[in-house]
C-alpha cells in the first residue's frame, strides 16, 4: 500500500445516481457488459473487469462542484466522458496510491480558484515513482494560495480521472 499526501475523490454517490439515469449532457445512460476490462471507473477509482456492467457517460465535475459552493465557472464549465458502474458499487477500496497512475501516461492537472476559474495547470508524464510525482505536482498546485480544487484528466481523450480538493 502506498500512502499519498492528497486524497483522490471519486464521483459522489448522489451524482452517480443521477448519471446512471441521465448524464450531464442530457443523454439517457446506456449500460453494457464490458468485454475487454480496463476501463477507468470513476465511481470506485479502479479499472473495470471483464463481464462487469458499466456505462460511458458525460460528467461535468466543475458544474457540480460550483452548485455546491456557489462558484460561477462560466466558460470553464465543461463535460468529460467517464466510465462508471451501471449499478451502485462499493466505491473506492483501500488500495492506496493515486488511481489510473500508469507509468508513461500523460495527465493534465488543472487548478481552479474559488470561483471555478482555471488558475493554471501542469502536464505530468507519470513516471515509475507515480505516487511521489503526483504528490509533488499536487503540492505545487496547492502552494498557490487561490487554488481550491485540482482536476486530473487524461491528455489522450480529455477524460476526467479524479479531483483533489484543498484540505
Amino acid at each position: 500500500m502506498t500512502n499519498t499526501l492528497f486524497t483522490a475523490r471519486p464521483i459522489e454517490a448522489a451524482a452517480l445516481k443521477q448519471l446512471r439515469d441521465t448524464d450531464d449532457a442530457g443523454r439517457v445512460c446506456a449500460p453494457y457488459t464490458d468485454t475487454e476490462g480496463g476501463a477507468p471507473l470513476r465511481c470506485c477509482l479502479r479499472p473495470s473487469a471483464v463481464g462487469e456492467r458499466i456505462a460511458l457517460v458525460s460528467y461535468a465535475p466543475l458544474r457540480r462542484w460550483a452548485a455546491e459552493t456557489g462558484a460561477k465557472p462560466g466558460a470553464y464549465d465543461e463535460q468529460s466522458p467517464v466510465f462508471i458502474h451501471a449499478e451502485e458499487c462499493a466505491g473506492p477500496g483501500d488500495g492506496g496510491g493515486y488511481p489510473f497512475a500508469r507509468p508513461g501516461a500523460l495527465r493534465t492537472l488543472r487548478r481552479y480558484d474559488a470561483e471555478g476559474h482555471i488558475a493554471g495547470g501542469r502536464l505530468l508524464e507519470i513516471p515509475e515513482a507515480a505516487t511521489e510525482a503526483f504528490d509533488e505536482a499536487l503540492r505545487g498546485a496547492f502552494e498557490e494560495p487561490g487554488v481550491v480544487l485540482v482536476h486530473v484528466r487524461a491528455v489522450e481523450y480529455g477524460c476526467f480521472q479524479f479531483e483533489v480538493r484543498r484540505r
